[in-house]
């Protein structure tokens, strides 16, 4: 059997709207193993659908088979219910609010992050990931609020009110985590064990749809200026 290997060429790379690398390469190296072409030089798996590529590779071009089926990548969307209008803030609530990952996409990918955030969103939870970010809870209006990191000025003024600021978010965990706090309570939470890094807020109780951005095409949690993760509105 032939085993011969070639030497790797560089060629351009149509992504076909797959998310390949972050850093914006639009090349990747190929070469062939037995007459089979081996692409490397970018990532195993999409970073928006965690699909792995199929290439077809010609002398000009190594090209992905089938486009991304998330061209404008994922908002995702959950409610949370809070019928004791208040509610408890911090970065992870686990062991309490967890989900089983097995059977989801890579975590790495927009489509892992939405998978995880619709599971603990069924065991009672709006989770969601901000990076190292430690994002904070502002208020924006009547029952509306954002999970959003400020910006600031060249004399450290921050650009979203701190007068506004409900909870601020210390992500050890890269992510936020709220939860109703009698939810919380039944579920074994101890309100006389709270940490500083945790956070009680009062809010009208009701039902909030959480609108999470991180993975949208184009998002950029290192943007200059203030930077939104996710919209929080009173819908009920």
């Amino acid at each position: 059997m032939n085993f011969e290997i070639t030497e790797p060429k560089t060629l351009p790379l149509e992504a076909n709207g797959h998310i390949l690398s972050f850093s914006g390469k639009t090349e990747a190296e190929v070469y062939f193993l037995a007459g089979i072409p081996q692409v490397s030089g970018v990532a195993y798996g999409c970073g928006v659908c965690d699909e792995r590529p199929k290439y077809q590779v010609t002398d000009t071009a190594i090209k992905v088979e089938n486009p991304c089926p998330y061209p404008e990548g994922l908002t995702t969307e959950i409610t949370l219910e809070v019928p004791s209008g208040k509610i408890v803030v911090t970065d992870g609530l686990s062991p309490l609010y967890s989900y089983d990952d097995s059977g989801l996409a890579s975590y790495n990918s927009a489509l892992g992050q939405a998978e995880a955030i619709r599971a603990m969103a069924a065991a009672g939870c709006a989770y969601g990931p901000v990076g190292n970010s430690c994002p904070g809870l502002y208020r924006t209006g009547p029952d509306t609020y954002v999970v959003a990191r400020p910006g600031y000025d060249e004399d450290d003024n921050p650009d979203l009110p701190e007068d506004d600021c409900f909870a601020g978010i210390v992500t050890d965990l890269w992510a936020y985590s709220i939860a109703d706090f009698d939810h919380w309570k039944s579920r074994g939470g101890d309100p006389d064990t709270l940490g500083w890094t945790v956070s009680v807020v009062d809010i009208t109780p009701g039902t909030y749809r959480f609108t999470h951005h991180t993975g949208e095409r184009g998002f950029n949690g290192d943007a200059p200026g203030a930077v939104v993760f996710a919209h929080v509105e009173r819908i009920a």
